[in-house]
């Protein structure tokens, strides 16, 4: 069963965004990481507008889910960006199996976050170059999926601006799907979201002293 099919049975329709005073919020920010969008013939073709998804919670699965989006997308042949924020150095499953996929562009933020007084600067730079790009993709009418992973913890820890990032959202390309996640989602985020999910751990291994597994959460 897909996503769609779960819930209320209400899956003949597809999803629209929302619309009202949470996205006069959005259209008010001030915002340099905004680009002008760029609408192109591959827009019209697409057949419905995208949705704003927020993956947040302090539980295991708010990337796993994504990724499991991007899957999806692939298998129907979508054009998907990534932007990864808090990955740094390290590497990953998701990014060894999709990087080198013809139809995903990968971008991994060039700073390891830890956010020190003595990196916060550091972070708080790759944070806006990390969102230009996804900015700049967004606009671009090139993707059907962009997915901003760990972009809300970047938005607690203060290096980017909730007020900004909302801004650029709403600029995106009409068929633009994007998916923001990590824990800590903002209250502006929240607001703007047209689906949230809040993952909660009942149990989980961190809390006998395991180690995070290769393959399992990276």
């Amino acid at each position: 069963m897909s996503d769609q099919d779960e819930g209320n049975g209400k899956s003949d329709t597809p999803m629209q965004p929302s619309t009202g005073d949470r996205a006069s919020n959005t259209d008010r920010a001030d915002s340099a990481l905004a680009p002008a969008p760029q609408r192109n013939a591959r827009t019209a073709l697409r057949e419905q507008r995208g949705i704003l998804m927020v993956l947040t919670g302090d539980g295991k699965g708010k990337s796993t889910s994504a990724f499991g989006a991007v899957a999806r997308a692939l298998g129907w042949g979508h054009k998907v960006g990534v932007i990864q924020f808090v990955t740094g150095e390290w590497q990953t499953g998701e990014q060894k199996f999709f990087a080198d996929h013809p139809q995903v562009d990968w971008h991994i933020s060039g700073a390891r976050f830890d956010w020190s007084d003595e990196n916060k600067e550091q972070s708080s730079q790759a944070a806006l170059e990390a969102f230009a790009q996804g900015a700049a993709m967004m606009v671009s009418g090139d993707y059907d999926l962009i997915v901003l992973d760990e972009i809300n913890w970047a938005l607690h820890q203060g290096d980017l601006d909730p007020g900004a990032v909302l801004h650029a959202i709403a600029a995106r390309d009409a068929a633009c799907t994007v998916i923001l996640t990590g824990r800590n989602a903002p209250d502006s985020v929240r607001q703007a979201a047209d689906l949230i999910t809040d993952m909660n751990d009942s149990r989980h291994p961190h809390e006998e002293g395991r180690a995070a597994v290769r393959g399992i959460e990276y």
